[in-house]
């Protein structure tokens, strides 16, 4: 039982742990989503770590479908796996650098390569395993969403 759960435990785990890294690097600088001019469809900032969460735990899902399912085609796995690791290493950069750089273009410049690392994860992810592309499609949403705020953030301070 454990040898079939293993692979997605630890992937999950792997996803929470970045985002919790994230979260630690930035520090108590959160404080400045409640200072700063927003736009009228941000959320409250209660339910970035919510959703974020959800995000993470469907992220570290869907990298192991493809592992699990890697010989389908070992190529895009290895491929999609290690576009999906970078994705990651840009996420954990995100968070410090918009609140505890409050550098607003340079996070929107991330959240780009972002984006486009999680698009290219999902085509890879697709040929290994439909399930594990759509399992990436919140995720593709959300951060489209940020970008979104991030640049109207940008412009409004």
């Amino acid at each position: 039982m454990w040898k079939k759960i293993k692979p997605y435990a630890l992937s999950v785990l792997l996803a929470l742990a970045v985002g919790g890294l994230s979260a630690w690097i930035t520090g108590d600088n959160m404080d400045i989503y409640s200072q700063i001019n927003k736009p009228a469809l941000a959320p409250p900032g209660i339910l970035f770590p919510i959703v974020w969460g959800i995000l993470y735990v469907l992220m570290g899902i869907s990298a192991a479908c493809v592992y699990v399912k890697r010989q389908t085609d070992p190529v895009a796995a290895e491929r999609g796996l290690r576009t999906y690791l970078l994705s990651l290493a840009v996420n954990l950069l995100w968070s410090p650098v918009f609140f505890r750089g409050r550098a607003f273009l340079t996070a929107l410049l991330l959240l780009v390569l972002l984006w486009v690392l999680i698009l290219r994860t999902v085509m890879l992810y697709r040929k290994v395993s439909p399930a594990a592309a759509y399992l990436q499609l919140p995720y593709l949403a959300w951060v489209t969403f940020a970008g979104y705020l991030n640049l109207s953030i940008w412009v409004l301070n």
